[in-house]
């Protein structure tokens, strides 16, 4: 419901309706099963559009005699995307890939501090073992593809712009055409061709942890900057259309990876076909008129059909009544995740319309060979794959690549002054500006005089990485410190510059001390870098559990200290605490690389008059509690705290109180998450460990070192799992997820993990039973004397309260693996039942 000391709701509505562009409804519910059976029946919902690149006879003509005089393999080849780190020159030399790329965290050499001349030092390689026939008798040149998704955001050193959830409050698409064009140059500077971007993503819950790389919940906004990046990118399709200075771009994903059920990363999208294109499609209608070459198609399932897998939306939709003649490029073994698919097997994406297999990992060799098998056998036709290999041909000869000079020799390659160059910062910092949104300001605190003696305080202050988020340098963006960013300013950094220059102090520290009382703090908190998976949340609470944030905010507040809040996120969370605690509020998103952005609004010049208002507007609606986690413009009930298009500028009357509920309710998310029954439950996989070995369990029986799985019949067919520690070597069984898994709907006093167990023969005198959240973060309770005292061969059920484990340390937020089992010596333990509940179902067993 609206706090009704906020905003009053016909104020909120005002505001709803007439800012920005035109919203969209929220669909009645829809059983998936009827969805499903209705919603391919009606392509005319998908416009039959006019691309602005027409197919030239000539050049058909061409790629025509160039297939006639393709093998089977050249073409296969030519539909191979390996990536850096799995693959050598040599292996491009023999085989010809079509394309390759790096992944995010993937570096020439291995290397993260990689110059620019050793990523042009590696795309010369590579494009001459490409052009070299002498033994795969091919030689059509090869392309790169990288994830420049807010900037050169793998390379030392680049300009990192906003991520999208901020350019997308800016509201600006000249300035997005600037950004791209900025970025293609830098691009080109590394010898690099192909870029995956924009992602055009409509976000309709702000659990999922890719939110930040959409624009916006409203789709026309999504539309008009998907055009924008494409044309800064590739240029104008009647100019310098993939010219010298332009690199290809990439739409993706396709499509409605930003509806999936509960904001779950790569989950099912549970629509109709007419939301599907009236709210999820919209970018790609910008994109592919803009002419976008080629599209990625996306991890999510579309009432339970997985896109890889679709033809109906891949060829039948995107390519035939679309219009789209480039390439459908797919995502990181996006293809394995279809029904009956493995990494290295998988004709049913190549029949679905996909041409090109993004497949890391060595699993592209066996998928190349079987995929000239299953064309000889007949499974995929001649025609598909000439299809598919003359689209990629298409697009690799619009982009000049048979006529360009290789990558060290082209214009831009090689000039080291156009990685992080002046001009590119300048659209950077202009672009931070226009991304602020100042939700609060009581008093009219800002702008601050410079002149004051203020405390710079928070542990996002002077941390360049936080600011700039997930997909930087590396994939999480994790690890970075200050020095991986020469050029950059923290948001610090931006403020002490320019408070020295007006004759002011700056006082930094990261836990609120000072050594002379300030004037104002400034407190720089948020969350840190995480990137897709790794960021999926239950609700929206900022810090449950540990609100470490909330008490350097009060601690100052506490000695009569003004403050001023800048909150660095990836998404719009639950804070009526922190806003509370603070007499101005600013939402800085994830500002990249240049920090001082943020000073140039908030400190005011010499005269007292802002430098620069703030410009940015709410494009994610602000949530009203923790639970309100999709919330959208044109929703029927649409009562956020904060609405679509919300954002004060200097002066205006204050409208949000400091008395907003702090109440988080009763979270959402499941009352009980089944981690075995018969079989481990999605997304948990069964991993054996053995010293330093760990294996995934694929097989019914499976042995690594001191430690055997093995499945049998309990109720019914092999619904159980036996485990033999040998007691030779440490070992232990986990049940881990790919990315960590947010649980902290299971805070609660009486929340178990419960675990039904049968014990044969001795026990060893420790065996630990818990959970992880980390490599250094785990916890766990011994459970020999409780396993000793079970009847042998019977079944019986542990229970270990789960504040028992938060006690020593566990985060519940992350948790990547949910149950682990490790013996001291020699057990003969079965399991066959695991879950935890936020309801306590027995006594547990006592801390330890």
């Amino acid at each position: 419901m609206l706090n009704t000391l906020t905003l009053s709701r016909p104020l909120l509505l005002t505001l709803s309706i007439g800012l920005l562009l035109a919203g969209c409804s929220k669909p009645a519910p829809t059983d998936s099963a009827t969805v499903n059976a209705e919603s391919k029946t009606d392509i005319t919902i998908w416009p039959q559009l006019s691309l602005p690149v027409a197919q030239d006879t000539a050049m058909e003509q061409a790629i025509t005699e160039r297939l006639a005089s393709m093998t089977l393999g050249q073409k296969i080849a030519q539909m191979i995307q390996p990536e850096i780190r799995d693959i050598t020159v040599e292996d491009m030399r023999k085989y010809g890939f079509g394309s390759y790329l790096n992944g995010g965290g993937a570096f020439p050499n291995d290397d993260k501090y990689a110059t620019p001349a050793d990523w042009i030092a590696l795309a010369e390689a590579m494009y001459q073992a490409s052009i070299d026939d002498s033994l795969d008798g091919s030689n059509i040149p090869t392309m790169w593809g990288t994830d420049a998704v807010h900037g050169h955001n793998n390379v030392i050193g680049a300009t990192i712009f906003p991520h999208n959830i901020g350019l997308g409050a800016a509201n600006n698409p000249a300035l997005i055409e600037q950004i791209a064009e900025a970025t293609a140059r830098e691009v080109m500077a590394t010898g690099i061709d192909w870029v995956f971007a924009p992602t055009v993503a409509v976000v309709r819950d702000d659990r999922w942890g890719r939110t930040y790389e959409g624009y916006s919940e409203d789709p026309q906004i999504v539309r008009s900057y998907a055009a924008a990046i494409v044309r800064g990118l590739q240029g104008a399709a009647d100019g310098d259309f993939l010219g010298e200075r332009r690199v290809i771009s990439t739409v993706k994903h396709f499509v409605g990876d930003g509806g999936t059920s509960g904001g779950v990363d790569q989950g099912n999208t549970e629509i109709s076909e007419e939301e599907l294109f009236r709210i999820h499609a919209q970018g790609y209608v910008g994109g592919l008129q803009a002419g976008a070459q080629t599209v990625m198609a996306s991890f999510n399932s579309w009432n339970g059909s997985k896109i890889h897998g679709d033809k109906y939306l891949l060829n039948d939709v995107l390519k035939d009544r679309m219009g789209f003649d480039g390439f459908i490029v797919g995502d990181w073994n996006g293809h394995g995740q279809i029904p009956g698919c493995t990494n290295d097997n998988c004709p049913q994406a190549a029949n679905a319309g996909l041409d090109v297999y993004m497949v890391p990992t060595q699993a592209w060799k066996p998928l190349y060979y079987n995929l000239i098998a299953q064309v000889e056998a007949g499974d995929i036709s001649m025609a598909r794959i000439d299809d598919a290999v003359r689209r990629v041909l298409r697009v690799k000869k619009r982009a000049g690549l048979f006529d360009k000079p290789s990558p060290a020799n082209r214009p831009l390659a090689g000039r080291t002054e156009l990685i992080g160059a002046a001009e590119h910062r300048a659209i950077a910092r202009d672009a931070v500006r226009q991304s602020l949104v100042l939700l609060k300001n009581q008093q009219n605190l800002l702008p601050l005089n410079p002149k004051q003696r203020i405390l710079v305080a928070g542990p996002g202050a002077d941390n360049i990485g936080q600011q700039s988020g997930g997909w930087t340098i590396s994939w999480q963006g994790t690890g970075n410190t200050n020095a991986d960013f020469p050029g950059g300013s923290s948001i610090y950094a931006g403020i002490q510059r320019q408070v020295a220059a007006a004759g002011g102090s700056v006082e930094l520290s990261s836990d609120g001390s000072f050594s002379q009382k300030p004037d104002v703090a400034i407190v720089v908190f948020g969350e840190e870098p995480y990137a897709e998976g790794n960021g999926d949340l239950d609700n929206l609470e900022y810090q449950r559990g540990h609100k470490t944030d909330l008490a350097l905010l009060q601690q100052l507040k506490a000695q009569g200290i003004p403050v001023v809040s800048l909150f660095i996120s990836g998404r719009p969370l639950w804070v009526n605490a922190e806003l509370n605690a603070s007499d101005a509020f600013v939402a800085v998103w994830l500002p990249g690389s240049e920090g001082e952005g943020v000073a140039d609004v908030i400190l005011a010049k010499a005269d007292g008059s802002a430098q620069y208002d703030f410009h940015g507007k709410l494009t994610f609606s602000w949530p009203v509690s923790p639970n309100q986690t999709a919330v959208n413009r044109g929703d029927a009930d649409y009562q956020p705290l904060l609405p679509y298009g919300f954002g004060l500028r200097y002066g205006e009357p204050e409208l949000l109180s400091s008395s907003l509920s702090e109440d988080s309710g009763e979270l959402s998310g499941p009352s009980e998450l089944v981690i075995f029954e018969r079989a481990p439950r999605s997304p948990w996989l069964l991993q054996l460990r053995s010293g330093n070995d760990s294996d995934m369990v694929t097989s019914s029986v499976q042995q690594l070192g001191a430690i055997s799985s093995r499945t049998f019949d309990n109720q019914v067919q092999e619904d159980a799992r036996r485990f033999e520690f040998d007691g030779s070597a440490a070992a232990a069984l986990s049940f881990i997820s790919p990315f960590p898994r947010d649980l902290r709907a299971f805070t609660g006093a009486d929340s178990q993990l419960s675990v039904q167990l049968q014990r044969r023969g001795p026990v060893p005198d420790t065996v630990l039973l818990g959970m992880e959240c980390g490599a250094d973060c785990k916890a766990s309770q011994n459970i020999a004397a409780t396993l000793a005292a079970m009847p042998e061969g019977e079944w019986q059920t542990v229970h270990i309260s789960l504040s028992c484990l938060q006690q020593q340390g566990l985060n519940l937020a992350q948790v990547f693996s949910v149950l682990t089992v490790q013996s001291s010596g020699a057990l003969n333990l079965s399991l066959a039942d695991a879950r935890i509940s936020s309801a306590a179902q027995s006594t547990a067993l006592a801390c330890q």
